[in-house]
């Protein structure tokens, strides 16, 4: 598998460069809009719920906390929703390539991957100005948040793997998930502080496996601390195992998949 990537490198890399350049083709403000979109939901939330949510912040001193907070959770749960999403409906929309043309299936989620990668680089380096801009401090604390990407990463390449092969034997898989996406959305703690929730029901947070991510980025840029990693290790032995699954299924489905599409 690694082999053939390496042999399909080229073909990878200018798939994500055309992916890219496609999709703002004819966009005055070209890729900023990977910037503005996710940005202006911080603004909308910020704007709404920082009166309220902000004092709810403990241990940071910073009239702009609560815009950092969501930020830090929003920074993690982009990139994990957007590799999912696109997963989903990879192998449905690439059909007709996957029948006329005979190259490494794999190099469709690597695709995937280093598309979503690069937007949220970019999505950091601009949040990095903002955080700038609101007073927030710099640290090299933030170097945790390369293996938090890469967990985020196998976890939800993992998942999206999965997903992405039922459905193409499944369809409502593709119309059940995004539902159950939003919900989890808002399971994670990621738009209000995990402390507002009623003590006899925040033991249910460990059950979900984002909690343990979006709490040690927030750790990182928001706390300027070491996350926690007890509950990191768990998870990415978790993501470790969805991932293997996940290659395993797609590799075992793949000629099948090809004469149902």
């Amino acid at each position: 598998m690694f082999r053939s990537l390496w042999q399909y490198r080229h073909f990878v890399l200018s798939s994500i460069r055309n992916e890219l350049v496609s999709r703002f083709a004819r966009s005055k403000l070209g890729g900023l809009w990977m910037i503005i979109n996710p940005l202006s939901q911080v603004l909308i939330y910020a704007l709404i719920l920082s009166n309220i949510l902000a004092a709810k912040l403990p241990g940071i001193d910073n009239k702009y906390a609560y815009a950092i907070y969501l930020m830090a959770g929003l920074l993690a749960w982009n990139l994990f929703s957007e590799i999912i999403s696109r997963c989903l409906t990879l192998f449905i929309e690439q059909g007709n390539l996957m029948k006329k043309m005979s190259f490494p299936r794999i190099t469709l989620p690597t695709i995937v991957v280093g598309s979503c990668g690069l937007n949220n680089i970019l999505l950091f380096a601009s949040m990095l100005g903002i955080f700038a801009l609101l007073g927030h401090q710099f640290s090299l604390v933030m170097l945790w948040l390369i293996p938090l990407t890469l967990i985020v990463i196998v976890l939800a390449l993992g998942i999206g793997l999965i997903l992405g092969v039922m459905n193409v034997f499944l369809r409502d898989i593709g119309q059940a998930f995004p539902i159950l996406l939003q919900v989890w959305f808002w399971f994670t703690p990621i738009v209000y502080p995990e402390n507002i929730i009623p003590e006899s029901y925040r033991h249910l947070l460990a059950l979900n496996p984002m909690y343990a991510v979006t709490n040690g980025y927030h750790q990182v840029l928001v706390y300027n601390k070491t996350p926690d990693m007890d509950g990191l290790i768990i998870i990415a032995a978790i993501a470790s195992a969805l991932m293997l699954l996940g290659l395993f299924l797609f590799r075992r489905s793949s000629a099948e998949m090809v004469d149902v599409l």
